[in-house]
């Protein structure tokens, strides 16, 4: 996706927590939404460190994860991250990999 798609892109994605007519949310105004999305982003680069790849926020409505070498890709909802961490690291990206959960749980005892 380029630069701009990734600007005007839809930040109504179901994996966004924003308040909706019907659902329940705790992240009604913009700082707890920021900091759900803080939370997350957290998480997932936790797991990309294993393949060297990170992400962060970008324009505060879009993704993009980046490798050590300086490519990188723009998406606007977290249900695109791992297709995008295949591509950028060449290879398949499961995070339930039997030596990606071995590698996390000897980071979590370290």
């Amino acid at each position: 996706m380029c630069s701009l798609c990734g600007i005007l892109g839809c930040d109504d994605h179901w994996t966004n927590a924003i308040a909706r007519p019907g659902i329940y949310t705790r992240n009604h105004d913009s700082q707890s939404r920021r900091a759900e999305s803080a939370r997350r982003v957290k998480a997932a680069n936790e797991i990309l460190s294993y393949r060297r790849l990170k992400l962060d926020i970008w324009q505060s409505r879009s993704y993009v994860v980046s490798s050590p070498t300086g490519a990188s890709s723009v998406f606007e909802a977290l249900s695109h991250l791992w297709p995008e961490a295949e591509t950028l690291a060449g290879r398949e990206f499961d995070p339930l990999d039997e030596g990606l959960l071995s590698w996390m749980e000897e980071r979590a005892r370290s």
